[in-house]
């Protein structure tokens, strides 16, 4: 079992930054492919940002490309994401979940993911 715990978020100005961290718990991590997902209220659960196992390889939703930077410390037990230039429409309950299927790739489907984060909120003023 995985026990995955987001924090970094909060209420910032649009324009402005914010860090988030997931880390989790187990001495596996480094087999997982990571992503962030995010769920703003009345809307379904989208797709942000995914890394592999090794932090070599990354892919993000169009929305947030270039904006966005996902990245890992195995040593950590840790997956970033790191969001600058963040707009309102970025505000939303923040989540990241680990893909435990071994050999699996780089996925921005929510149901190839087997662990969840209670999540994180992120709120960005206009």
């Amino acid at each position: 079992q995985v026990q995955l715990v987001e924090s970094g978020g909060g209420l910032v100005q649009a324009g402005g930054s914010l860090r988030l961290s997931c880390t989790a718990s187990g001495r596996t991590f480094s087999s997982y492919v990571m992503g962030w997902f995010r769920q703003a209220p009345g809307k379904e659960r989208e797709f942000v940002a995914t890394i592999t196992r090794s932090g070599t390889y990354t892919y993000y939703a169009d929305s947030v490309k270039g904006r966005f930077t996902i990245s890992r410390d195995n040593a950590k037990n840790t997956v970033y994401l790191q969001m600058n230039s963040l707009k309102p429409e970025d505000t939303a309950v923040y989540h990241c979940a680990a893909d435990s299927r071994v050999g699996s790739g780089l996925t921005f489907m929510a149901t190839e993911y087997d662990y969840w984060g209670q999540g994180t909120q992120v709120f960005v003023s206009s």
